[in-house]
């Protein structure tokens, strides 16, 4: 996988994860129809466009190129308020049962 498909791959993942498609988060940006779009064929965002991506998305410009793999802090706990009652306290049960067998 080249890094331009891997950062498209990247945003199409993050903005999923907002319950977003990319032509909502070009509307919200100001992007003219398929700014985005236009990174699935290969094409690199300039310096000031992946920093304003990145801040969008609350996480690192690096993550979005690929040279980070962990996503950040800020992202996990957007997509965790993010979540209804129910999924947070289905989270909780299964991360408990992890835990609990993590220290038996």
């Amino acid at each position: 996988m080249t890094e331009q498909k891997l950062f498209y791959d990247r945003l199409l993942e993050q903005t999923k994860l907002r319950n977003q498609s990319i032509n909502q988060l070009e509307r919200e940006l100001g992007y003219p129809r398929n700014a985005l779009h236009n990174y699935k064929l290969g094409r690199n965002p300039s310096a000031s466009r992946l920093i304003e991506l990145a801040n969008y998305l609350k996480v690192s410009p690096e993550f979005l190129i690929g040279k980070n793999v962990s996503i950040s802090e800020k992202n996990l706990e957007y997509f965790f308020n993010n979540l209804s009652t129910l999924q947070k306290k289905e989270i909780l049960e299964i991360s408990e049962k992890w835990f609990l067998k993590q220290i038996k």
